[in-house]
């Protein structure tokens, strides 16, 4: 997928990065949590799962197929319940929750899960404020820390009540990242329900391919991270758009042959052929071939060839906690 312009707020993790060094030799997370050491570690990721028919019709392919290891529901969008209700019969899986506070297609919009009296500031005053904002930008100026702590706390609400437990929680374009005070809010419900965030640590390599691309990163962000008592990704990325699908298999190859030890997130939004997806979203092509791609057999060699090691986000918890107890004793 294309990266966000830096002029949007960008994806999140990207501004959780540190601008402190670290120590070369410095373990990856991949070695904290006892994968391989020098051994690239991924997580093929499905974002925006819920948000439509066709993205869940591939996640209900692809999470059993073993194609990807993990993927996130948006809890405000129309299709959620019927994710939801496939997840329940299924729940060992890897679903986390992309928590969305933003609805930017031009006629397919969502609204808030939290009341809309308690959440003005994230309600597009265009639309008379029956949807959420289409973009970042706008929820930044209007909504307080607040109103996001309230919204994200009902989309965790409506799942938990559903009996989900989501294996990890991340953001929808970025949002959460936009402001520190809204990373702050983040984090803090990720710990208290030990809910892992996607949250990048700060190696000095990974650290500048993210100033490259303009990504804005403060001090108090640099706190924020530091502070932050779960577990982290090593790397995070998304594989560029191409124009045709063979250039689309190319950048992926590209991109995972460049991947450094340790563990990385590649995002993408999978989703099956439609006509409706075509009316939903200009990125339409790039989300069928990004579903095409997955049952190529030209791909699944590929990864072999690489000696991937594959891991979810259910395991990554499970690896942090087996060795905070072994601290502990």
């Amino acid at each position: 997928m294309t990266r966000w312009p830096a002029s949007i707020f960008l994806p999140l993790v990207a501004v959780v990065l540190a601008c402190a060094s670290v120590p070369a030799a410095a373990e990856t997370w991949g070695e904290k949590l006892g994968y391989p050491a020098g051994k690239k570690v991924l997580i093929l990721h499905a974002d925006d799962i819920g948000m439509c028919y066709e993205a869940n019709q591939a996640a209900k392919e692809l999470l059993p197929a073993g194609v990807i290891q993990s993927a996130a529901m948006m809890v405000p969008c129309p299709w959620f319940p019927e994710i939801a209700a496939w997840y329940l019969e299924h729940p060992d899986f890897d679903m986390g929750l992309h928590l969305a506070l933003t609805s930017e297609w031009k006629y397919y919009r969502w609204g808030p899960v939290a009341p809309a009296s308690e959440v003005p500031g994230l309600l597009d005053k265009k639309a008379q404020q029956r949807y959420l904002w289409p973009d970042v930008l706008p929820v930044a100026m209007n909504a307080s820390p607040a109103e996001i702590e309230r919204e994200i706390r009902a989309q965790l609400a409506r799942a938990l009540e559903l009996g989900i437990k989501p294996s990890h929680i991340d953001t929808h374009m970025g949002t959460l990242y936009a402001r520190p005070d809204y990373t702050a809010v983040y984090m803090k419900v990720a710990e208290e329900f030990r809910i892992p965030a996607m949250v990048i640590e700060n190696t000095p390599e990974v650290m500048a391919k993210f100033k490259r691309q303009g990504y804005p990163i403060t001090d108090q962000l640099r706190k924020l991270i530091d502070a932050y008592k779960l577990p982290k990704l090593d790397d995070f990325d998304a594989v560029d758009e191409g124009k045709t699908y063979d250039e689309k298999l190319s950048n992926f190859f590209a991109e995972v042959r460049s991947l450094r030890p340790g563990i990385t997130e590649l995002i993408f939004h999978p989703s099956a052929p439609s006509e409706g997806l075509k009316h939903i979203t200009g990125s339409w092509q790039q989300r069928i071939w990004e579903y095409q791609m997955f049952s190529d057999p030209r791909v699944q060699e590929f990864l072999k060839t690489e000696g991937i090691v594959f891991t979810n986000w259910k395991e990554i918890m499970q690896r942090f906690d087996e060795r905070a107890g072994a601290t502990a004793k």
